[in-house]
């Protein structure tokens, strides 16, 4: 049986600890467990209880109403809440992260095409799809995911961005372009495809070239498009065959480099001045948005 510490389960949920403890004293609700050292931890039927009662809370339902349901009646009104596009409950990440445990793609879709009938395909994403990412990271750190689950959510984000890239708009003809790319020993391409709808969104001329790109093909295309800037991403723990690549590419060109994901340990990379570091979304967003002013 999986077993999550407090720490992960406010991580996963969003419940802050303080507020498990207050609803265990008060309500005698989801009481955690202890090992032999009186340490807590929460089962995998507890997490997936709590994941639904986040789910409900964000749509304005009271805990005192909630504790009085039973599991199967907290699970219907989770459906209820997710099949009507007409309640806000909150980010929804919750209820996708219930969906990527389940592997259950038609709660996922219900989720996404809720939020994109109320706050449209954009918000959505960066909203939406980004904090999830986010929130399920510490299923892959902590080991707690097993890579089914991983390959099963990444492929359905997948599937949603390119798709969603697709309905855009093309770009004008003289739209300055940015090369969105992932250095050789990178795989994971689902943070650099919200990238590329962005850029694409914010109007930018967007050369996608994905995972495990060898660095010398980069040198080429950068050769051919003579592009504005360029996108990267370290997401996997750092390997000394991502480092290398990077740190060469840095050292090479004298384009503008967005550089996200793990890097912050790697101070080096950050100290050349054509090398910006992007936290987030709207951080990139800003510097499309500057970008294509200039240019135009």
């Amino acid at each position: 049986m999986e077993s999550y510490s407090v720490t992960q389960v406010e991580s996963l949920t969003g419940i802050k600890a303080h507020t498990l403890r207050v609803w265990e004293r008060r309500y005698g609700f989801v009481l955690p467990m202890r090992t032999d050292t009186n340490i807590r931890y929460y089962s995998e039927a507890q997490l997936r209880k709590l994941l639904n009662v986040s789910v409900l809370i964000d749509c304005g339902v009271r805990i005192s109403k909630i504790v009085k349901m039973t599991d199967g009646e907290l699970f219907e009104q989770v459906n209820l809440q997710v099949e009507d596009p007409s309640i806000d409950y909150g980010e929804g990440v919750n209820a996708l992260v219930l969906a990527m445990l389940d592997m259950n793609e038609t709660a996922f879709n219900k989720v996404f095409r809720a939020s994109v009938l109320r706050k449209g395909l954009k918000s959505t994403m960066v909203d939406l799809i980004y904090p999830f990412l986010k929130r399920v990271g510490i299923l892959w750190t902590s080991g707690k995911a097993v890579p089914a689950h991983e390959h099963y959510i990444s492929n359905l984000i997948r599937q949603k961005i390119i798709a969603s890239i697709d309905m855009l708009p093309d770009a004008r003809g003289d739209a300055p372009t940015i090369i969105l790319f992932l250095p050789e020993g990178e795989e994971h391409e689902i943070g650099l495809l919200l990238g590329a709808f962005i850029a694409k969104d914010r109007g930018w001329n967007v050369i996608y070239l994905g995972q495990n790109v060898p660095t010398e093909n980069l040198f080429m295309v950068v050769d051919i498009v003579k592009p504005k800037a360029l996108l990267t991403m370290l997401v996997a723990s750092y390997s000394s065959r991502s480092v290398k690549a990077v740190n060469e590419i840095v050292k090479t060109l004298k384009t503008p480099i967005l550089l996200s994901g793990n890097v912050i340990s790697e101070e080096d990379l950050l100290n050349f001045k054509h090398v910006k570091y992007i936290q987030n979304p709207q951080e990139l967003e800003d510097y499309l948005i500057r970008g294509l002013d200039v240019s135009m």
